[in-house]
């Protein structure tokens, strides 16, 4: 059975942009983004909002032009996952290995979940949102940035409680702290 999991980069105040719709600042470093490749590695499935899928088809051709070596690992990592999309606007997707849904469906959610042998990630506040309301995510992983934005868009529902357990940490020389929390059920 494949675990949901919600992956959010931070501000310390708890954006993941800033006012501006900025997050330029959540750029990772080499030794934060092979961590954060990592944790991508065992996903199977991403499921993203239309914002959050057009920052993150630039990794569709990414290979073609990555700086790093890590940048190149990544863009492997998310070429070779499906992806899908939740949008009532998008006209269409550009990537491969993704399809483009309507609506959010909480149990077609459950479904997947209970069918998909490797893990699941949700992406996209306002998405992520919709499934955290639905009881659907297992796990909660956060970095963040040594960073206060004051204001903008915020990683978490305001109108939703979590109970949550700590099950792991780290931090990174460049200040970020990774936090993973599990649903407590």
């Amino acid at each position: 059975m494949a675990r949901l999991i919600f992956t959010a980069i931070t501000s310390l105040d708890g954006f993941i942009e800033d006012k501006d719709g900025r997050f330029d600042w959540s750029a990772p470093d080499e030794e934060t983004h092979t961590f954060v490749n990592n944790l991508e590695r065992p996903i199977g499935t991403h499921l993203y909002g239309r914002r959050m899928y057009e920052t993150m088809v630039y990794w569709e051709t990414a290979h073609t032009h990555a700086d790093s070596p890590v940048e190149l690992d990544y863009a492997q990592i998310w070429q070779a996952a499906d992806k899908i999309v939740y949008s009532k606007t998008l006209e269409s997707v550009s990537s491969e290995r993704t399809r483009l849904e309507r609506e959010f469906d909480p149990d077609a959610v459950r479904q997947m979940k209970e069918q998909l042998d490797r893990d699941i990630s949700v992406s996209g506040p306002a998405l992520a949102a919709q499934a955290i309301k639905a009881g659907l995510v297992d796990d909660y992983q956060v970095l963040i940035n040594p960073v206060v934005v004051g204001g903008g868009k915020p990683a978490f529902p305001t109108d939703v409680r979590l109970d949550l357990e700590l099950v792991d940490e780290h931090r990174f020389g460049n200040g970020v702290v990774y936090l993973h929390y599990r649903a407590r059920t």
